[in-house]
């Protein structure tokens, strides 16, 4: 099989793209014109089971509202496989990324507006506190079984909204309050706050904003207690603990491998899994869902591609190996570090595949984050003198790291949006960016950090200044590379810093939930916008490593975790509030009073700006954009709707 490149799109300026962003998550679409249409077309393989009386006509499968693509370059040929390549046993969001979030509302390709997906259309009332959404008469779950309202009030009240299964998100809260969802009627839903929520449609078309739609009712129920007198004998079947460690096991969750764990559980995704991800597995098989509810312009149902393989490898080093040996035919994450750029060019012929741009909407490849919330009282203290961070981040020599380990591309940055961007703060993204071990060395020593024997300065209570920097060498090999300079360049300064590599699963355990970290790494490729989670200006998120234990006061309405200090709880307030603004500029006004305060404390160390980076893919798959924004909150690539990619025909 050959394959052709397709020609692609082109991006806008960032300006433009962050203030449509803003007003798309407030635009209701309920004037654009319908699009009426019949699918006619379908795979030859559920063809022959139509003509065999195993599957209902196409027309019945997707239902009387289909949603009608217009495909990006061309009409597609069904077949063939999409095979792309995951990296150990916790890369799921690898799978989710190229299957979709198939929310009630996604991102448009160029991540610019807010557009219907599994809800036909929404309106807006209420200044923002009220959402209807009107689902798409007919739709189907992937075994056939009808998708309605009822499902949707499944989700919310019963799992969302349920403490015995789990705290209730804040991206589905508001005033303090959680949201009310009702049944207009079996293909309308309101969802109603206690105060305007501008962010909500940009928090429901990000990864983290399927909840809503996530689970059928008619097969996730009988895991619930409250529809099912016997799911105590499911949890002795399965092993399980209770009934919340049942549920995620047979309807897994958005983050979780579990979500790719179980062939029977229903899906509304384009592909839905066939080889699951479970331990010891070496691949992952998702197979096309015959139910799915989008078509072509000329009545074909998609996606056209039958199936999405997943080899597993244990390492990047396997991933580009798989590329140059022409086994990946789609790939971006893992892969697109500066280092690997060469080797992948120079084997494109080989390989038979070609670039494509993927563009970050600003941000920082690489954040140190001190755990300011350390268990250990000393650590704590340390980590909490703002001239302490101020230090080691004028002993870092950045420019070093650039031209060593990221081959010369970058330039050293903080962290926060470009200066292109209506968010772009200057403060935040490059104060302390100077090498400076002079300035960095008096800072230490005004803190009565002395020298011991051994050049390593020590703490009042006579132990070194030692800590560790967690990272997962796996999923950004620039890291560990970084770190070795940066634990030099600190040596320097008298600070022993300790490079700690660990597995993901580990990581996550360690940094994010247990707070047993001293330091961690991660990236922070933001732009602030409405649906993405600013986490390193507030702790409200599981990558907010500097303040885990506010975060958990944060998410519990304070009570768990640990009372966080005025410049945090004010930085909270105005979050709070600047999620539920609907005017663009009044949210930006506020989100850079945020960023000010934070930029004031310094909590975070950046090392350099997120450059643009590239994927491959092969010449014959068409209908894949010469460009895409590259980001988690778009989910990078399935915007750009891969159900929609196909192979050229010989």
């Amino acid at each position: 099989m050959r394959r052709d490149q397709g020609t692609g799109m082109s991006l806008p300026a960032r300006r433009l793209t962050a203030s449509l962003m803003l007003s798309g998550a407030i635009m209701p679409l309920n004037a654009l014109p319908a699009v009426a249409q019949e699918a006619t077309g379908q795979a030859p393989s559920l063809a022959a089971m139509v003509e065999a009386g195993s599957l209902p006509p196409v027309a019945e499968r997707v239902g009387e509202e289909p949603e009608v693509v217009e495909p990006l370059n061309a009409i597609g040929t069904y077949g063939g496989d999409l095979r792309i390549g995951l990296r150990g046993s916790s890369d799921h969001n690898h799978i989710l990324r190229v299957v979709g979030p198939q929310g009630l509302v996604r991102w448009d390709p160029q991540y610019t507006e807010i557009v219907p997906n599994v809800a036909e259309r929404f309106e807006v009332e209420d200044g923002g506190r009220v959402f209807t959404f009107y689902l798409r008469d007919g739709m189907k779950w992937s075994d056939g079984e009808p998708f309605t309202a009822d499902d949707v009030l499944f989700n919310i009240d019963d799992l969302v909204l349920n403490e015995e299964f789990a705290p209730t998100p804040p991206r589905y809260t508001s005033g303090g309050e959680p949201m009310q969802v009702e049944k207009v009627d079996d293909y309308t839903v309101r969802f109603t706050f206690k105060e305007p929520y501008g962010d909500f449609l940009a928090e429901l078309a990000s990864p983290l904003g399927q909840h809503p739609v996530l689970y059928a009712k008619h097969y996730c129920s009988q895991f619930l207690p409250t529809y099912n007198d016997n799911v105590d004998e499911l949890i002795a079947k399965n092993e399980a603990t209770d009934w919340q460690n049942l549920f995620l096991q047979k309807c897994g969750d958005l983050e979780i491998p579990a979500r790719w764990g179980n062939p029977e559980r229903p899906t509304l995704d384009p592909w839905v899994i066939k080889e699951p991800y479970v331990g010891g597995t070496t691949r992952v098989v998702l197979e096309r869902n015959p139910y799915f509810w989008q078509i072509d312009t000329e009545g074909n149902q998609l996606p056209y591609i039958d199936q999405i393989v997943a080899p597993i490898d244990q390492d990047v080093e396997s991933l580009i190996l798989g590329v140059i040996g022409g086994r990946i035919d789609f790939g971006l994450r893992h892969i697109d570090p500066p280092a690997n750029r060469p080797v992948l060019a120079e084997n494109r012929e080989k390989g038979d595949y070609h670039f494509f741009a993927a563009e970050p909407p600003g941000g920082s490849n690489m954040i140190i984050n001190l755990n300011l919330t350390h268990k250990d009282p000393d650590l704590r203290e340390l980590f909490n003198r703002k001239d302490f961070r101020v230090a080691l981040s004028l002993g870092m020599d950045r420019q070093e790291i650039i031209d060593t380990v990221m081959l010369g591309e970058g330039e050293p940055w903080q962290h926060g949006p470009f200066e292109d961007h209506p968010y772009y703060h200057e403060q935040t993204a490059k104060q302390f960016l100077e090498h400076d071990p002079e300035q960095a060395n008096a800072l230490l020593d005004g803190l009565g950090l002395e020298r011991g024997p051994d050049g390593v300065r020590q703490m009042p209570n006579g132990e070194p200044v030692r800590f560790q920097v967690d990272v997962i060498p796996t999923f950004d090999p620039v890291w560990v590379d970084a770190l070795q300079l940066v634990e030099q360049q600190w040596a320097e300064l008298g600070v022993d810093m300790e490079i700690n590599p660990m597995e993901r699963t580990f990581f996550y355990e360690r940094t994010s939930n247990s707070n047993d970290h001293d330091a961690a790494v991660w990236n922070a490729k933001q732009s602030w916008v409405a649906g993405q989670i600013p986490q390193m200006l507030v702790p409200v998120h599981h990558d907010s490593r500097y303040g885990i234990a506010w975060r958990d006061w944060y998410l519990s309405g304070g009570e768990s975790g640990e009372e966080p200090p005025a410049s945090i709880k004010e930085r909270l307030r105005l979050y709070d509030e600047a999620r539920g603004m609907t005017d663009p500029e009044e949210r930006r006004k506020t989100m850079l009073e945020i960023a000010q305060i934070a930029a004031d404390e310094f909590e975070v160390i950046g090392v350099a700006k997120a450059i643009p980076t590239y994927g491959i893919v092969k010449n014959d798959l068409m209908n894949v954009p010469e460009k895409m924004p590259s980001s988690w909150y778009y989910a990078t690539p399935s915007p750009t709707l891969p159900q929609t990619w196909f192979w050229k025909d010989e």
